[in-house]
């Protein structure tokens, strides 16, 4: 499985720690299921934006066709 190494600043990587430690998690788990997380939002964020972009833009695409 490929892996990915991060570096955090002393002070980020005890505000990961004790995060992990309130949702009973390793610190691998929790920095790994928060990145799913944000990758996820961020892609459901996408998603919406541009079927936004879509639908404001359905006349102007229907006049240029």
């Amino acid at each position: 499985m490929p892996a990915l190494n991060v570096q955090f600043s002393e002070d980020e990587q005890d505000l990961i720690r004790e995060a992990a430690e309130r949702e009973g998690l390793s610190l691998k788990a929790f920095v790994r299921s928060a990145t799913l997380e944000a990758a996820s939002a961020r892609k459901h964020l996408r998603e919406g934006l541009l079927d936004e972009i879509f639908e404001a833009s359905a006349d102007l695409n229907e006049r240029l066709a």
